[in-house]
């Protein structure tokens, strides 16, 4: 089954939920399912700022299990972790990711169908 991971709400979610349940089982082989996708919203946009522990961790398994990971385009150019590039047609601002561990990716929501329509996700698991 493949699957992606939704970050949304606030708080420790993503250092509690993603840092100490989902990530071990990844880098151990445990986690049951295929993750093809991680979409970041809000303030867990800051877990893939360069340095930062977890968002290491994240982007080597991610590199390794081929996992998409993606900002909010607008969350991470408001916390300083994309910069404007640009613009698509029809006026939507393009950006790309600043400061960011390696791999990263950031857009909004027709990106994030465009990267995982191929895919073939089975479910969209929203934490």
């Amino acid at each position: 089954m493949e699957i992606a991971y939704v970050f949304s709400s606030s708080g420790q979610t993503v250092d509690y939920i993603l840092g100490d349940m989902i990530l071990p089982q990844l880098e151990h082989g445990g986690h049951g399912v295929d993750v093809v996708g991680m979409f970041f919203f809000h303030d867990n946009t800051y877990a893939l700022r360069a340095g930062d522990p977890l968002g290491e961790r994240l982007t080597t398994v991610a590199d390794e299990q081929d996992i998409l990971l993606m900002l909010c385009d607008q969350c991470a150019f408001k916390r300083g972790l994309a910069e404007e590039v640009g613009e698509f047609e029809g006026g939507r601002t393009l950006y790309e990711p600043y400061q960011t561990v390696d791999g990263v990716t950031v857009g909004c929501f027709p990106d994030l169908y465009a990267a995982l329509g191929d895919v073939g996700v089975d479910q969209v698991i929203t934490i």
